[in-house]
């Protein structure tokens, strides 16, 4: 089929919205300006923790080409999450976690595969070529792709910000070895604002544009396997998967528009859920519960890791009762928080009666630590 590049992506712009995308830009198959000194940095400085496959792919990463040598451009797609009110406001509700804003509806990845796949091969199928579609589990680095494409710019959170959805974009793209044409990059329009840097309740920055994950509490609620440092459980607060603080503080977040998307929807048990039935999860009630949503790959016992030390910052002597049933719980992440948060919600007397129960017979030493107020 004879068809101009101009044509030919004005095509794909208008195949992608009716797929259900809400913002579609395009970007020559190259590594972003400045993307692979950055990320190189960031893994020099060990600021990734333990994502270990960050470092292992870094190359591919880096560069598309390195990636997929044949890729000539790279369309790249977002969809709308907002949600229908500041999520900050969840962080106060006495008894109830808060969940980041994207693990509230059903798992996004499955969402946005499932529609790049059909963009993929209707563009093979209409105008040949290969196609390849990647969405966050990847080794791209998409947001600096986005970047690049004119979508949207990294603010000084590292996270994508767009003039007209703010913070709240879910990212995919598609690989082809069809010739589209590219779109202008975006620039930075952050200025002297620093909200971002300014409210993250773990100093996470090192400075505008570096994210230190280990210190994130996003990373230390869902990436990070172990047990969470206690310099950073008071500032979770009841945060139990994730934390949307920088990108809900976000002055763009004006032009922001709550999602029309049904699946991505928040459901009963990630709006506020009551941190009381969430700890006495057992493993086949947490798969059950949190079905179809991203919060299943962190496992039950990350989760109610989470949980109790959420139960730990709200001062409710009350659900100690919750922490001391788990403090003989089979995973050691259970019962290191289990018995934090007792220390945390009784008075001593107390606790060192538990400890003697407890402590006396725990083979792991980060679970006895714990029982030291």
């Amino acid at each position: 089929m004879l068809i101009s590049t101009s044509e030919l992506s004005g095509q794909v712009r208008a195949r992608a919205l009716e797929e259900g995308f809400d913002v579609v830009h395009i970007a020559q198959a190259a590594a972003p300006p400045q993307a692979s000194e950055r990320l190189r940095d960031f893994l020099a400085g060990g600021r990734h923790g333990d994502m270990a496959w960050m470092a292992s792919n870094a190359d591919r990463r880096a560069d598309p080409n390195v990636l997929w040598p044949d890729a000539k451009s790279i369309i790249v797609l977002g969809v709308n999450y907002g949600p229908d009110h500041d999520p900050r406001a969840d962080l106060d509700v006495p008894g109830a976690g808060a969940i980041s804003v994207y693990a509230r509806g059903d798992d996004y990845h499955d969402i946005i595969k499932a529609r790049l796949k059909r963009l993929g091969h209707w563009l093979c199928e209409t105008y040949g070529g290969d196609a390849k579609v990647f969405v966050d589990t990847a080794p791209v680095l998409e947001k600096a792709l986005a970047q690049a494409a004119g979508l949207g710019w990294q603010g000084k959170h590292t996270n994508l910000v767009s003039r007209d959805y703010g913070s709240w974009l879910f990212l995919g793209s598609v690989f082809s070895t069809l010739e589209l044409e590219p779109g202008a990059p975006e620039t930075d329009h952050c200025g002297a604002c620093h909200a971002c840097l300014d409210i993250c309740p773990t100093r996470a920055f090192a400075a505008p544009y570096q994210l230190d994950a280990r210190r994130c509490i996003s990373y230390l609620t869902i990436e990070h396997k172990g047990h969470i440092p206690r310099e950073f459980r008071a500032a979770i607060g009841n945060r139990i998967y994730g934390c949307d603080d920088c990108l809900a503080v976000c002055p763009w977040n004006k032009f922001a528009r709550v999602s029309h998307e049904a699946q991505f929807a928040a459901r009963p048990q990630t709006t506020r859920p009551v941190l009381q039935d969430l700890v006495r999860l057992d493993d086949a009630a947490f798969r059950a519960l949190f079905a179809k949503s991203p919060i299943k790959r962190i496992g039950r016992d990350r989760f109610v890791r989470n949980v109790l030390i959420a139960i730990g910052n709200t001062g409710d002597a009350a659900l100690a009762v919750e922490a001391v049933r788990l403090a003989d719980d089979p995973s050691p992440l259970v019962r290191a928080m289990a018995a934090w948060a007792i220390t945390r919600l009784l008075a001593l007397p107390a606790v060192r009666a538990l400890a003697a129960i407890h402590a006396t017979h725990e083979t792991d030493a980060d679970v006895r630590r714990e029982w030291m107020p």
